[in-house]
């Protein structure tokens, strides 16, 4: 399980949906990488700054998810992120996303593994230590 789990709500939108009115299974990933971004800025990690002064850069390189039950339009979803390991160039979250809050339903879990590249090699780069300094895991 991951400590210090983070929180973003996250709109369902019309454009999330699919044919039947419910969010189409791709958009929930796209739901996790925006609380994932979020997580990281409430980190102090800009990617854009990471990026420009530090050439180093994020990239998934594992992600799976279960679905459980489906969002529909306009519902109002939390969506967590939870640190669960970090190696020299890696890292791994758990992420949930609830209807309507922590204590509403589990819709869908999942993980991801992503990986700090160069950004002028393409290759395995350390992350820096400033990132995780204020997660445990």
């Amino acid at each position: 399980m991951a400590l210090q789990a983070f929180a973003w709500p996250v709109r369902v939108y019309y454009e999330d949906t699919d044919a039947q009115g419910l969010v189409y299974f791709a958009n929930y990933f796209k739901f996790m990488e925006r609380a994932r971004t979020e997580w990281l800025r409430s980190l102090g990690v800009e990617q854009d700054v990471l990026l420009r002064e530090h050439r180093r850069f994020f990239v998934v390189v594992e992600t799976q998810a279960e679905f459980l039950l489906p969002a529909r339009f306009n519902e109002q979803l939390l969506v967590t992120v939870g640190l669960t390991d970090r190696a020299r160039a890696s890292f791994s979250i758990e992420q949930s996303i609830f209807r309507g809050g922590l204590d509403g339903e589990l819709l869908c879990r999942g993980t991801t593994r992503a990986a700090c590249l160069n950004a002028d090699t393409l290759k395995p780069a350390r992350l820096p230590d400033s990132i995780f300094a204020r997660t445990r895991t």
